[in-house]
C-alpha cells in the first residue's frame, strides 16, 4: 500500500524496533493509574497485522469516552512497511439514551456463563436470534394470517362434530341417524349468535383478555376467574383433542400406525410447541398455508359431493337422506335426553371461535375492524363447512366407524382412494394437529394477564426470546400431552371433557357484556345489549346441557380441574398480597427509613457502591440503608424492560427517594445479568473507587416461594464473585420477622 492511496482510516505511525530494554505493560490491578501506551511499542516486526486493545482512559487527549475502549489495529505498508493504526469503532454494550437512563444494546443482553451461552446458542439454531421489544409491533398479523391462526381450531371442529352427533345418535339404532342435520342446524344457528355477540365483545374490549376480562370488570373476581378458569382447561383439552383428532386422520389412511397413537401426538405437540417459541409472526407464515390448504380440499370435496347429489349420483336426493350403509341395532331408545346429549357433542364444533376476541391486540391497526371481519370471515366458513359435511353425510348415508372417520369415508367416495384423496387426508390431519395452535395464541396471553393480575406466577408475564409467552407456551404442552398420554389418544374418550368450559366461558363473557351495555349506554348500546343478553341466555342453556349430559361421561373431570385452579388463584394472589404488605413502606416514613450517608473523613469515598432495586420497598430501602453506611457514593440500578416501565418507576423512585440517585438501564431484550454486568464492568473502567454491589433479596421459608419470586438478583452473584476490585454483599430480607429496614439482617457479610 503506498502513501498516496492510503486510506483515511488509518494514521501514519512511525516505526520504531521494540528492544529488550523496554519495560513491561503495566499489570493488570494497576491500569487506572498507567502512563499512556505508545501503540509502536507493540509492533513486531515478524508480522503483517497485530490487534491491540487500549482503554481510552490510557489515550493522551480530551477524547475520554465513558463507554469503554475501541480497538485499534496496526497494518504495515505493502511496500515501505511503514506501520498505520486504524481505529475501529468498538461495539457499544449501551447507548445514552437521556441522563440517568441507558439502553442496553444486543452486545450488551448477550449471557456471559459458558452454560447460558450454549444454551443461547443452541436456541439461536433451533428458534432464531433474540428480537427486541420493541419489534412487538412487527410481530401483528394480517387478517389473512390472523384467519389461518385463530381460526384453526373452530374450522377444524367441523371434521369431528358430525362424527360426534352421529356417535350419540348410533346408540338409538342407524335408522335414527337423520336427526344429525337439525341438530347441526340448531349449533349453525347458535355459531351465529355467538359471533354476532363476541362482535360486540370485540368492539368494547379491544385489548383483549376475552371473557376473563369482561366478567372481571363487570361481574368480580369469582366470576372473572371462574371465566379464566375455564378458560386455560379448554385451551389445554383443544390441545389434546386436536392433536388426537390429526392422528385419527392419519391413522384412517394408514391403519398400520392405530397403536402408536400417543408417540405421535405427542411430537406433533412438540413440533406444534416449536413452531410458536419461534414467534407468533412466524407461527403465522407456518400454519397459514395447511389451513387454506385445509378450507380448499373440504370445499372442493363438499361442492363436489353437492354436485352427484344433485345429479342423482349419490344414494340420497337434495330433498331425503339415504338409507344407512349398514345396519346398527338400538342399545337405547331415543328420548330427549339422547339428542340433548348429541347436541351438547356436536356443540364441540363452536370450540375456539372465541379466540378471535380474545387475541385482538395481535392484529394489524385497525385492530378492531380487522377482528371483527375476521371473526365474520370464520364463522362463514365454519358454517358452510360443517352443515357440508353433515348434509352429504345424510345423503350417503354413512354410520361412523372405529377405524375410519366420517370425513375420510366422505373424502373417498366423492375423490376416490387416490392422490386426491390422500392429499384431502393430509390437508384434513395438518388442520387438525394446527387446530391446537389457537390456544398456543391463547392459552400464553391469558396466562401473562393472570400473573400480572397476582393470580399466577409472574413468571408467566415474561417474554421470552422471540416475544412469545414461552413460559406460558411450555406449560399448556405439558399439560395437554399429559392429557393425551392418559386418555389414549382418543377422540371419543376426551370428548366429554370438552366444550363445557367453552360454554362457561362464553356465558360468563355475555353476562358482563350484558352489565357493561347497561352500565355504560353508548351509541348503539340497546342493539348490543339485545345481542348480548341473547348470546348470554343461549349458551347457558347449552353449558347446563352439557354438565347434564356429559358430567358422569367426564365432564366432571373438567369441573375437578376449574376448581383446582380457581383455588390455586385464590391461594397465590392471597400470598402476592401478603408479600406486598410485608414489604410495603409507608412514603411518609422514607427519610427516616433511609439513613443519611455516612461520613467521609479522607477526602474522596473509598467505595461506590451499587445497589440493584426493582420498587420502593422495605427490601430495597433496607439495602440502601446498608449502601450508606458504608459509603457516601451510593447508586441504585433499576432494570427495565421497556421505555414505560422505565419512566414510571423513574418517577415513582424520584418522588420517595430523591437524595439517592436512580441509574435506569432499559433491556430492550429482556434480560437483566448481562446488562448489570455490562455496566458493572463499564463502571469498573471508568472508576478510581472500588465497586460494592449490594444484592438484596427475601429469604423463603416454603419451597414454592421460590416458584412465586423469581429473585434475579441472586443470578448474579456467581459472576460478581472472584472479580479483582469488586465486592458482594448480600442483604437478605428476612419476611417472617418485623425487621426494621436499615438494620443488617444475619449472613449479610460481605464477600470480596
Amino acid at each position: 500500500m503506498t502513501e498516496g492511496k492510503r486510506p483515511r482510516s488509518f494514521v501514519r505511525i512511525p516505526r520504531r524496533p521494540r528492544t529488550s530494554r523496554e519495560a513491561p505493560s503495566p499489570p493488570h490491578e494497576d491500569r487506572k493509574s498507567a502512563p499512556p501506551v505508545d501503540a509502536s511499542s507493540h509492533l513486531d516486526e515478524g508480522h503483517h497485522s497485530e490487534r491491540i486493545v487500549i482503554p481510552r482512559h490510557e489515550r493522551a487527549g480530551p477524547t475520554k469516552s465513558p463507554l469503554g475502549v475501541e480497538l485499534r489495529e496496526v497494518r504495515y505498508g505493502s511496500t515501505a512497511r511503514t506501520p498505520y493504526l486504524r481505529v475501529v469503532p468498538r461495539q457499544l454494550s449501551f447507548k445514552s439514551v437521556a441522563p440517568g437512563y441507558i439502553s442496553a444494546t444486543e452486545i450488551g443482553s448477550r449471557p456471559r456463563g459458558r452454560l447460558e451461552r450454549l444454551v443461547q446458542a443452541i436456541k439461536g439454531v433451533v428458534l432464531g436470534s433474540p428480537f427486541a421489544t420493541a419489534r412487538i409491533a412487527e410481530e401483528r398479523l394480517t387478517k389473512l394470517k390472523a384467519l389461518a391462526i385463530f381460526s384453526s381450531d373452530a374450522l377444524s371442529s367441523s371434521a369431528y362434530a358430525t362424527e360426534e352427533i352421529l356417535l350419540i345418535l348410533l346408540l338409538a339404532g342407524s335408522n335414527n341417524l337423520h336427526y344429525a342435520l337439525p341438530i347441526a342446524g340448531v349449533i349453525a344457528l347458535l355459531i351465529v349468535i355467538v359471533t354476532a355477540s363476541y362482535r360486540q365483545t370485540i368492539r368494547a374490549y379491544p385489548s383483549g383478555g376475552g371473557a376473563y376480562i369482561v366478567a372481571l370488570e363487570n361481574l368480580g373476581r369469582g366470576a372473572g376467574l371462574t371465566a379464566g378458569a375455564a378458560l386455560l382447561v379448554d385451551y389445554v383439552l383443544t390441545v389434546s383433542v386436536s392433536v388426537a383428532a390429526g392422528i385419527a386422520a392419519v391413522t384412517s389412511a394408514i391403519p398400520g400406525l392405530h397403536d402408536f397413537r400417543v408417540p405421535l401426538g405427542v411430537s406433533a405437540i412438540a413440533l406444534i410447541t416449536l413452531g410458536n417459541l419461534r414467534g407468533i409472526r412466524e407461527a403465522g407464515t407456518l400454519f397459514a398455508l395447511p389451513t387454506y390448504f385445509f378450507i380448499l380440499s373440504m370445499s372442493t370435496v363438499i361442492v363436489v359431493g353437492i354436485v352427484r347429489v344433485a345429479i342423482g349420483d349419490a344414494p340420497g336426493s337434495l330433498l331425503h337422506e339415504a338409507p344407512p350403509e349398514r345396519q346398527m341395532l338400538a342399545t337405547q331408545g331415543l328420548t330427549l335426553f339422547l339428542l340433548m346429549r348429541a347436541f351438547s357433542s356436536g356443540s364441540a364444533a363452536l370450540t375456539g371461535i372465541e379466540a378471535i376476541s380474545n387475541g385482538v391486540p395481535a392484529f394489524k391497526s385497525p385492530e378492531v375492524p380487522n377482528a371483527r371481519t375476521t371473526m365474520t370471515a370464520m364463522a362463514g366458513i365454519l358454517i358452510f363447512l360443517f352443515l357440508g359435511i353433515t348434509f352429504l353425510t345424510s345423503r350417503f348415508g354413512f354410520v361412523p366407524e372405529e377405524d375410519e372417520t366420517i370425513v375420510s369415508k366422505l373424502g373417498a367416495e366423492v375423490l376416490g382412494r387416490n392422490v386426491l384423496y390422500y392429499g384431502y387426508q393430509v390437508a384434513t390431519a395438518l388442520v387438525l394437529f394446527l387446530a391446537a395452535n389457537t390456544s398456543y395464541n391463547g392459552f400464553p396471553p391469558l396466562a401473562a394477564i393472570l400473573a400480572r393480575d397476582r393470580f399466577l406466577p409472574r413468571q408467566f408475564s415474561f417474554r421470552g426470546d422471540r416475544l412469545a409467552y414461552s413460559n406460558g407456551i411450555m406449560l399448556l404442552a405439558a399439560a395437554a400431552a399429559v392429557l393425551l398420554a392418559a386418555f389414549g389418544g382418543e377422540v371419543t374418550r376426551l370428548i366429554p371433557l370438552y366444550a363445557f368450559g367453552v360454554f362457561v366461558s362464553f356465558t360468563l363473557s355475555q353476562s358482563g357484556m350484558v352489565r357493561h351495555w347497561l352500565r355504560v349506554k353508548e351509541r348503539g348500546w340497546k342493539t348490543g345489549l339485545m345481542i348480548s343478553a341473547l348470546g348470554a341466555a343461549a349458551t347457558a342453556v347449552v353449558a347446563v346441557i352439557i354438565l347434564g349430559t356429559k358430567f358422569t361421561h367426564g365432564a366432571w373431570l373438567s369441573v375437578l380441574m376449574m376448581l383446582l385452579l380457581m383455588g390455586m388463584f385464590a391461594l397465590i394472589r392471597r400470598h402476592y398480597d401478603w408479600f406486598q404488605a410485608k414489604i410495603a413502606v409507608d412514603p411518609t416514613s422514607l427519610p427516616a427509613g433511609v439513613p443519611p450517608a455516612a461520613s467521609v473523613e479522607h477526602g474522596a469515598p473509598r467505595d461506590h457502591v451499587i445497589v440493584p432495586v426493582d420498587g420502593v420497598n422495605k427490601i430495597s430501602c433496607g439495602a440502601i440503608a446498608m449502601a450508606r453506611e458504608i459509603s457516601s457514593m451510593v447508586s441504585a440500578v433499576h432494570v427495565a424492560e421497556n421505555r414505560d416501565e422505565a419512566e414510571r418507576f423513574a418517577k415513582e423512585w424520584e418522588r420517595n427517594v430523591p437524595d439517592v440517585p436512580l441509574l435506569v438501564i432499559e433491556s430492550p431484550y429482556r434480560a437483566f445479568v448481562a446488562p448489570m454486568l455490562a455496566y458493572l464492568e463499564r463502571l469498573d473502567e471508568q472508576e478510581d473507587q472500588r465497586i460494592t454491589v449490594i444484592l438484596p433479596t427475601f429469604v423463603p421459608r416454603h419451597w414454592w416461594e421460590r416458584i412465586l419470586h423469581n429473585r434475579d438478583v441472586l443470578r448474579l452473584r456467581p459472576f460478581l464473585k472472584g472479580r479483582p476490585g469488586l465486592r458482594v454483599v448480600d442483604f437478605p430480607y428476612q419476611l417472617y420477622e418485623d425487621r426494621p429496614p436499615g438494620s443488617r439482617p444475619p449472613g449479610s457479610a460481605p464477600s470480596d
